[in-house]
C-alpha cells in the first residue's frame, strides 16, 4: 500500500478501512444512540440508492434507442457511426449503477446455505460476510477511481468510430478545474466533434462501485444496531 497517499494526515487506507471498521465496533456498544441519528442518514442512503437503480433504468432505455436507432439506419441507407460503441458504454454504466440498488433489493446472489445452522452463528457469520464484501467493494471502488484519474492524466481516446462535442468534455471536466477558470475553459470549448476520451465512460464505473462499497459498509451498520439484516428479497408474483 505504498502508492495510499495521506489524506487530511492519514493514509488512504485508513479512511477507507479501519475507520469505517472502527464505526462497526462503536456500533455494537452503541446500538441505541446511533440508530436514533442513523435513521435520516438511512432514509438518504435509500433514496440514493433508489437514484442509482433510476439512472441505471434510464441507461438500459438508452441501449434500447442507440439499437433501433441503429437498426433504423440501416434500412435507410444513413451512417450511425459510433452507436455500437455508445451501447456500450451506456451497458457499463447501467451495470455499474445498478450494483447498489439491486443489493439492497436483495437482487445478489447470497450462498446462506452456511447462515442457516442456528440463529447465534448466523447473525455473526452474516456480519463476517458483509464486512468482507465491503472491504472488497472499497478496495475496487478505490482502483476504479484511480484507473480513471489515469484515464484522463494519458488522455487516453477510444479506439473506435465514437466522437462527442468537445463542450461535453469540458463541462465534465470543471468538476477537477479551479472555479476561476470555468468561464475560461467554457469560452475556449467548441462543438468540434473530438474521440471520446476513455475517462468518462469510466465515469459510471467508478460512481458505481462508490456506491456499491458505501450500501454494504451502510448494510453492515445496519446489520449490527438493528439485529438483522436489511436485505430482504423483492418476491415477484
Amino acid at each position: 500500500m505504498r502508492d495510499w497517499s495521506p489524506v487530511l494526515g492519514l493514509p488512504l487506507w485508513v479512511w477507507l478501512f479501519v475507520l469505517p471498521l472502527l464505526f462497526g465496533v462503536l456500533c455494537f456498544f452503541a446500538k441505541e444512540p446511533l440508530g436514533r441519528r442513523m435513521r435520516p442518514v438511512w432514509r438518504f442512503l435509500d433514496g440514493v440508492y433508489f437514484a442509482s437503480g433510476a439512472i441505471a433504468a434510464f441507461f438500459m432505455c438508452t441501449i434500447l434507442l442507440l439499437i433501433v436507432a441503429q437498426m433504423v439506419a440501416r434500412w435507410t441507407g444513413v451512417a450511425l457511426p459510433g452507436t455500437t460503441e455508445f451501447a456500450g458504454y451506456a451497458m457499463a454504466a447501467t451495470s455499474f449503477f445498478a450494483l447498489s440498488h439491486a443489493l439492497t433489493r436483495g437482487a445478489h446472489i447470497r450462498v446462506s446455505i452456511v447462515l442457516n445452522w442456528n440463529r447465534f452463528t448466523s447473525r455473526w457469520l452474516d456480519i463476517f460476510a458483509v464486512a468482507g464484501a465491503a472491504i472488497i467493494a472499497t478496495y475496487f471502488a478505490r482502483f476504479a477511481v484511480k484507473t480513471t484519474i489515469f484515464s484522463e492524466m494519458l488522455n487516453d481516446r477510444t479506439q473506435g468510430q465514437d466522437k462527442i462535442p468537445e463542450w461535453i468534455v469540458t463541462i465534465l471536466s470543471l468538476p477537477a478545474t479551479p472555479i476561476g477558470d470555468w468561464a475560461s475553459a467554457m469560452n475556449t470549448t467548441s462543438s468540434e466533434l473530438i474521440f471520446t476520451p476513455v475517462w468518462i465512460p469510466q465515469l459510471a464505473m467508478s460512481a458505481g462501485a462508490i456506491l456499491l462499497a458505501i450500501a454494504l459498509w451502510d448494510t453492515l451498520y445496519r446489520t449490527i444496531i438493528t439485529g438483522k439484516n436489511p436485505i430482504v428479497s423483492e418476491a415477484v408474483e
